[in-house]
């Protein structure tokens, strides 16, 4: 399954589960066969266990007895060995095709083209990642129990058809009605299924955002409101998931009762014959046991059955993540020389943008003013081309950032956001891989501070998400990032919102200078950071409103006192 040929046409439910199948057709095709093996053997038993009672009570003496007892005796064996390494190749398969998909799943999430993320929370994809993608890879390892579980109806029809027609005929003909009855009870199972995931993997992806801002949630005292969220996402998700159990609980309950009675048809057909003497002693035990012995292969198709119904349910879900639309699309060109970091926005229309104009000369520092937010996010979606505006282009030395590979575009401007996670490591090791300009990167962002009041240094090793550290020491971490990759542009989002006054000064300072002779554009309220800035541009209703110093600016314009000063 690749990202690409996903993006490209509609990818269904239906698909991604035969994509799982195939790409472990070998291994779920040596679990059939071992679990086959195992239930044919299963199947003979009863039927060994009948002649060896015939021998037993005939006259052709103990060797004959001793022979059959010997051939029950490697049968067993056989059964045993072959279920072993049978459920060895399922388990393989089912892993595999699960690790498979969440490769599949990463790939199209971190796909530059975006678009997979779309309207759906961080912690939603997790859960596609591991809840959805096991059930899809479990159904190989039920989908070889089916295929014995017919193999076992088989032979036990046909041991059945050799002692009596009419028993044979009545497992022959009676078990496709019971399979499409299976289907149907099936169904309910399978809406509710994917209801439930939906609702679980919603749940999820609240907690993570929660947990992730907590702090943020505690500063602005949302706890209780961010709680109620919670709970009422929670309660949907529980009240989903019962009614999932409860399809589940009529599927299984519906499935025991058409399954039982059906071995009553069978055992009350075979007790008949015995009775009228139309099959020996040994043939009505060998009966009544195929009898007992179809209940494992018709429960199993039950299972088999129910788990289809909730892999399908999964399968639609990542579906829909594979063959979400791309938001971009990359181009072809590439600069024709090293980039000098002219960066330009014109006439460009998004979100709340409206027909803006905006230019930032080689080596400038600027500082852009949004005092609403969405126009922020509006500005830095644009400048990452996370997406295409409406109308417009936005320009890097005269080249559309929408005609350039995507290679050149990353390589030319990076986007900096102020919510950049850290990850499981070193400190040295989330700033930079081969430590190049690391040490004048943590001195301008202030993270050698950080580093000094760790035990090990730049060496100490940081938890998930960098959770040892507190926001202000995250912040710098990252900002330490940013300025250690050193792009042509650099677009900084809120950098210092998480640091003191003092701090936040001296980080000024050293951005400014680390940065010197190359484009930086810092997206910020912050007056120290603003300072620094050889120009500010204040965006107010989509439309730079006014430009100059920070000075200038504070003296002269009363909006941006209020945004910056306030």
């Amino acid at each position: 399954m690749t990202t690409h040929a996903a993006t490209e046409k509609q990818i269904t439910g239906r698909q991604v589960l035969r994509g799982a199948i195939s790409g472990q057709r070998g291994h779920v095709s040596f679990a059939a066969l071992g679990f086959s093996a195992h239930q044919a053997g299963e199947a003979v038993v009863p039927v060994l266990i009948g002649v060896v009672i015939d021998q037993a009570i005939g006259a052709d003496g103990s060797g004959r007895l001793f022979l059959w007892l010997g051939i029950l005796a490697a049968v067993f064996a056989v059964l045993s060995y072959s279920y072993r390494f049978g459920a060895r190749a399922a388990e393989r398969a089912a892993e595999q095709a699960a690790h498979h998909i969440r490769l599949g799943l990463a790939a199209r999430v971190l796909d530059p083209r975006g678009g997979a993320e779309s309207g759906r929370l961080p912690g939603e994809l997790a859960s596609l990642a591991t809840g959805d993608a096991q059930r899809v890879g479990a159904f190989n390892r039920a989908l070889p129990y089916g295929i014995a579980a017919v193999a076992g109806v088989v032979v036990t029809a046909v041991a059945l058809l050799r002692e009596s027609v009419p028993l044979g005929l009545l497992v022959l003909l009676g078990t496709p009605p019971l399979l499409w009855l299976a289907h149907l009870l099936g169904r309910p199972l399978e809406r509710r299924s994917e209801a439930e995931r939906d609702r679980a993997a919603n749940a999820s992806g609240v907690a993570a955002d929660l947990v992730s801002g907590l702090r943020v949630l505690k500063g602005l005292g949302a706890e209780r409101v961010a709680v109620d969220r919670y709970r009422k996402t929670s309660q949907e998700s529980l009240a989903a998931t019962v009614r999932s159990a409860r399809a589940k609980s009529v599927h299984d309950g519906g499935m025991l009762a058409l399954n039982g009675i059906f071995l009553a048809i069978v055992a009350l057909v075979g007790g008949r014959l015995a009775a009228e003497g139309s099959i020996s002693i040994g043939a009505l035990v060998a009966a009544v046991g195929l009898a007992q012995f179809l209940l494992g292969p018709l429960t199993n198709l039950s299972w088999v059955n129910s788990e289809y119904a909730q892999a399908r349910a999964s399968a639609t879900r990542i579906a829909s993540v594979l063959s979400a639309p791309p938001a971009v699309q990359p181009g072809t060109e590439k600069f024709d020389g090293p980039v000098r970091g002219e960066v330009a926005l014109r006439g460009v229309s998004h979100a709340g943008l409206k027909d803006i104009d905006l230019h930032a000369a080689p080596g400038e520092l600027l500082g852009v003013v949004a005092p609403d937010p969405a126009i922020a996010v509006a500005l830095l979606e644009c400048l990452g081309r996370d997406v295409d505006p409406v109308t417009g282009t936005v320009e890097v030395d005269a080249v559309a950032l929408s005609s350039l590979e995507f290679g050149e575009a990353r390589g030319a401007l990076l986007i900096a956001a102020h919510d950049a996670d850290l990850f499981e490591g070193s400190l040295i090791g989330n700033v930079t891989s081969n430590g190049d300009g690391a040490e004048r990167a943590l001195a301008a962002a202030g993270a050698d501070e950080v580093a000094r009041a760790l035990p090990e240094g730049v060496d100490t090793v940081l938890t998930e998400r960098g959770r040892s550290l507190s926001g202000g020491q995250r912040q710098r971490v990252a900002l330490a990032r940013a300025l250690a990759a050193d792009p042509p542009v650099l677009v900084l989002h809120d950098p210092t919102t998480a640091v003191d006054a003092v701090t936040e000064a001296g980080i000024a300072e050293g951005l400014r200078e680390i940065r010197r002779g190359k484009t930086t554009i810092v997206v910020t309220t912050s007056p120290a950071l603003l300072s620094v800035a050889d120009r500010v541009v204040v965006i107010e209703d989509g439309k730079v409103s006014a430009q100059g110093s920070h000075g200038k600016l504070a003296a002269e314009h009363a909006g941006y006192r209020t945004a910056v000063l306030t």
